[in-house]
C-alpha cells in the first residue's frame, strides 16, 4: 500500500471514529440513553437531529465515505477493512480523553493486539 492510499485509509477511519465521540456527545447531550415510544418519537427524532454534535457526526460519517470510496479503489478489500479496527484504538482513546470513560487494563490488552494486528496487515 502507497502512502497516499494509506492516507486515504486511515483518514476515513480517523473520520468514522471522530463520528462515533460526537454522536456518543451529542446523546450525553440529550441526557444519555434515548427511550422512543408511539407518543414521543417525533419530539425525540427532532432533539437528536438539532444537536451539533450529531450533525458533526452525521457530517464525518458522510465525509468519511467519500474518503473509504477513494482509498477502497486503491488497494484491495483485503488490506483496507482490517484497517478499519485501528478505529477500535482511536475511538477508545477518545472515549477515555473527552468524554471520561474508563479503558481497563483488559481493554488496553485487546487494543494492543489489534494494534500489533494491522501493524501485521500493514506490512503486507
Amino acid at each position: 500500500m502507497n502512502l497516499s492510499t494509506f492516507a486515504f485509509i486511515i483518514t476515513g477511519v480517523l473520520l468514522n471514529a471522530m463520528a462515533q465521540l460526537l454522536l456518543k456527545a451529542g446523546t450525553n447531550a440529550l441526557g444519555g440513553a434515548i427511550h422512543l415510544t408511539a407518543e414521543n418519537w417525533f419530539q425525540t427524532g427532532i432533539k437528536v437531529a438539532t444537536q451539533l454534535p450529531i450533525l458533526g457526526g452525521l457530517a464525518c460519517y458522510a465525509i468519511s465515505l467519500v474518503v473509504w470510496i477513494i482509498g477502497l479503489s486503491r488497494t484491495d478489500v483485503t488490506i483496507a477493512y482490517p484497517m478499519l479496527s485501528l478505529g477500535y484504538v482511536v475511538s477508545a482513546f477518545g472515549a477515555w480523553m473527552f468524554l471520561g470513560e474508563a479503558v481497563s487494563p483488559q481493554r488496553l490488552l485487546a487494543i494492543a493486539v489489534i494494534m500489533l494486528g494491522v501493524a501485521l496487515l500493514a506490512r503486507t
